[in-house]
């Protein structure tokens, strides 16, 4: 997908400022539910066969044989809103490590709408102020900038990052902690609510989440007994089901039966992409995500597909129009529109044994084989 910068700015306005109309240059895609399409009521329904929703029993039954070669520990796929595959214990509640990110970018869409939370505030207006001092350049970041992780803010204590004052706002992607925190920080100030009441009654309820637990939500210091930063990380802690309710409500544009969880146009501004691939820094985490066929830029707080969305579907491929949540080890919620998909995936053992990781390059070998499974009608 291009740059999309003038389709994000549109977005950013349609949402912001309750604009329903868009030039006719931009074009929409909101990948409508197929006949037959569900929600869960209560527990999720499960497919009598894979075979009823178009996916191979074999195939899916080679890719659990996989998986336990594999540090996944967990995964639910849902397909038409109803499970086709499930693996491990997935109503366990463990820490989603930097999928939290990607649910604070569903949580803000309610609150920019209401205008509430203005995402051009700068971070010398959010009062944003940290231990290092913002310098002139840095104090013109906004929070848009933070949550597509551009700002040009970075501390002195991280060795890995640019030289503090050495690029301007929205000039450089850099992967960067103390963005997505802050970001957390700036939800608090402005709605006046913590971030883990507004995952319960914003989210959790409206969708049915079955094992949110308000009591295991906590917020962490970057590094332990040393404080280098004010914005704390907001840890969640989710099932795998429960994380695979939240890519089904994505999918769905923000529509959970017949609610608007999420405001219009809120799914596509978060995943419209911002960042190409090619442009992910720093250069360890650009080659992981762009290893092999994968091809994942970045949006705001969703990690997007890059590949043209074009006009026409002659040029896409199964992955158009896909994007994913993603943490560290292996967690990982994925929307494939095509198919109509959602998969939920975990590696659960993120605080006993972070040693047991689940790379990007693993991840996506588990998505090509699952997409390998889809035998259309089946015979």
């Amino acid at each position: 997908m291009p740059k999309a910068t003038a389709t994000g700015l549109i977005l950013i306005a349609a949402v912001a400022f309750g604009q329903q109309t868009k030039p006719a240059f931009v074009r929409e895609f909101n990948w409508p539910s197929p006949p037959g399409s569900a929600f869960p009521e209560g527990e999720w329904e499960k497919v009598k066969s894979p075979e009823a929703e178009g996916y191979s029993t074999p195939k899916l039954g080679a890719l659990r044989v996989w998986l336990k070669t594999q540090n996944t520990t967990e995964m639910l796929v849902v397909a038409k809103g109803r499970v086709i595959f499930e693996y491990g214990d997935t109503a366990q509640v463990t820490k989603i490590a930097s999928v939290r990110k990607s649910v604070l970018g569903m949580l803000l869409g309610n609150y920019v709408a209401s205008r509430t939370v203005n995402l051009q505030k700068t971070v010398k207006e959010l009062g944003l102020d940290d231990l290092d001092e913002f310098l002139p350049i840095e104090q013109r970041a906004t929070l848009q900038n933070l949550i597509m992780s551009r700002s040009g803010i970075y501390l002195e204590a991280d060795p890995n990052a640019p030289r503090k004052g050495s690029q301007a706002p929205d000039t450089l992607f850099y992967y960067n902690n103390w963005d997505f925190n802050a970001a957390g920080t700036a939800f608090e100030k402005l709605t006046g609510r913590n971030i883990f009441d507004a995952l319960e009654t914003d989210l959790a309820r409206p969708i049915g989440m079955q094992d949110y637990d308000r009591a295991k939500q906590k917020k962490i210091q970057t590094v332990p007994g040393k404080l280098i930063s004010k914005h704390p990380e907001y840890a969640m802690y989710l099932s795998t089901r429960d994380m695979a309710r939240l890519g089904l409500l994505m999918l769905r544009q923000g529509k959970w039966k017949n609610a608007d969880v999420l405001p219009k146009n809120w799914v596509q501004y978060l995943t419209t992409v911002h960042t190409p691939a090619a442009e992910v820094w720093p250069a360890a985490l650009r080659r992981s995500l762009s290893a092999g066929p994968s091809r994942w830029g970045y949006g705001a707080l969703w990690w997007v597909w890059d590949a043209p969305l074009g006009t026409t579907s002659a040029n896409w491929t199964d992955f158009t129009g896909s994007y994913t949540a993603m943490g560290t080890d292996g967690q990982y919620i994925t929307v494939i529109p095509l198919y109509d998909l959602v998969v939920a995936h975990k590696n659960a053992n993120i605080d006993q044994t972070p040693d047991r990781d689940v790379s990007a390059d693993q991840y996506q070998t588990i998505l090509l084989m699952l997409l390998d499974a889809h035998c259309g009608p089946c015979n």
